[in-house]
């Protein structure tokens, strides 16, 4: 009974502020959802919003004067810990609200890089939460609003490197920063060689991306049975994770399920967590989870799509998945092509997803027909391990298997056909 009192108490109250003007008219309302949920998945409870109609946002407090005085009352009547905006503060607007309410005031960037520090698992990811946090408070601990930082005592915005005060220290920080780094490098190095390793072994490679929550870890489990974390969450998953998976031809590739994307992912995570995005793009084909139930799923669509762009990862082959079919109610129809409507709840989505994976995949590889003698059985054997085979006939006048199938370009197979080829010739 004691500890659900507490848990209660810990429990820190916010109230979130965003102002609706013309560069986020289309999306401001999702925004302001997605906040809220971010704020619920930082453990936070969230007892009241302030929005405000603004052609351009006030420069000392984002917010118009009669708003913040409006803001303050809601601090008092509800007695709020935490006031957080759904825009990136400057560290002289967040200082001057923050005077006004008294209170800890973060922004949306923060809030994000919170929750990945709950989230980071791995050595490596938390690393680059570190660096992605040190890399964005160390542009802030001047004046009042790093006097405010260094006072807080923890809770949403400051966990991870915010709870030792952030020795708020340019020095210090700088010193660590480069520590971090020297780290990553050993870290990205290992992974550099994992990933040299399965090019070598020409395993072909799929992606798992999508905005977060879409269902990317569930469906890992489906295809794989991973038994990775998966919750109705934001930012369930955020350690890579790559798991082999053998198609029912025999083939082996490899799923890598990432952190999700989400609209205005920090730039600060997007450099620090350059290594485990390579993960993905290096990948022969990407599988993009879409919620087909969420209402705005055009925009995540398109929030992801310009990541991709970012990231120079738009000239990969996708196949985008339309996850949750079991919410939606009434008639599908995808934006994006190729694609598929799956639940990844159900157990017979995996059989659909696997034809239309193979569909894809037979897409971007090379096809082969060329015919083994029967003494080649580890030629056989291999085959059905490292290529797509769709048929092997044994003839038994000739005595040879005649096989047909898929291969990645830089396979052995391919080359092995075209040499074939040219020998006929």
């Amino acid at each position: 009974m004691v500890n659900n009192l507490e848990t209660k108490i810990e429990k820190e109250r916010i109230i979130l502020v965003g102002v609706r003007n013309r560069n986020n008219e289309e999306t401001f309302d999702e925004s302001m959802i997605e906040l809220k949920n971010l704020a619920k998945t930082a453990q936070g409870e969230v007892v009241n919003e302030l929005t405000q109609n603004l052609q351009e946002i006030d420069r000392r407090t984002v917010i118009g004067k009669g708003k913040m005085e409006e803001l303050l009352e809601l601090v008092d009547t509800y007695e709020a810990d935490v006031v957080i905006f759904n825009h990136e503060l400057s560290p002289r607007q967040a200082n001057n609200i923050a005077e006004v309410v008294g209170v800890k005031v973060i922004d949306r960037i923060q809030l994000i890089l919170d929750i990945f520090a709950m989230r980071a698992q791995s050595k490596e990811g938390k690393l680059q939460v570190e660096l992605a946090q040190l890399n964005y408070l160390s542009q802030r601990l001047s004046g009042g609003y790093g006097l405010a930082m260094s006072r807080q005592r923890g809770g949403i915005g400051t966990r991870g490197p915010g709870e030792t005060k952030l020795e708020s220290d340019r020095r210090h920080i700088r010193y660590r920063i480069s520590l971090i780094k020297k780290e990553l490098k050993q870290v990205e190095a290992h992974r550099e060689r994992q990933r040299e390793k399965r090019k070598q072994s020409k395993v072909f490679q799929i992606g798992l991306i999508g905005y977060t929550n879409a269902g990317k870890s569930t469906l890992l489990n489906l295809m794989t049975a991973a038994q990775t974390y998966e919750e109705d969450q934001l930012f369930a998953t955020l350690d890579p994770l790559t798991k082999k998976w053998r198609l029912p031809t025999g083939m082996n590739v490899t799923l890598t399920d990432t952190v999700g994307f989400i609209q205005d992912l920090p730039t600060q995570l997007i450099e620090s967590f350059q290594s485990t995005l390579e993960e993905s793009r290096g990948v022969d084909l990407l599988l993009h989870v879409v919620d087909a139930s969420n209402s705005n799923r055009q925009q995540h669509e398109k929030t992801v799509l310009g990541l991709l762009n970012d990231l120079q990862m738009e000239h990969i082959p996708m196949l985008t998945v339309y996850n949750k079919a079991d919410k939606l109610i009434g008639d599908f129809h995808g934006t994006l092509y190729p694609n598929v409507l799956i639940s990844a709840k159900e157990a017979s989505s995996k059989d659909i997803l696997t034809d239309n994976l193979i569909h894809a995949m037979m897409e971007v590889m090379t096809p082969y027909d060329f015919d083994l003698a029967t003494s080649q059985s580890k030629e056989l054997y291999a085959l059905k391990n490292e290529t797509l085979l769709l048929s092997e006939e044994y003839d038994e006048e000739k005595n040879i298997y005649h096989v047909k199938g898929f291969a990645r370009n830089d396979s052995i197979w391919a080359s092995w056909q075209e040499k074939t080829e040219e020998e006929e010739f």
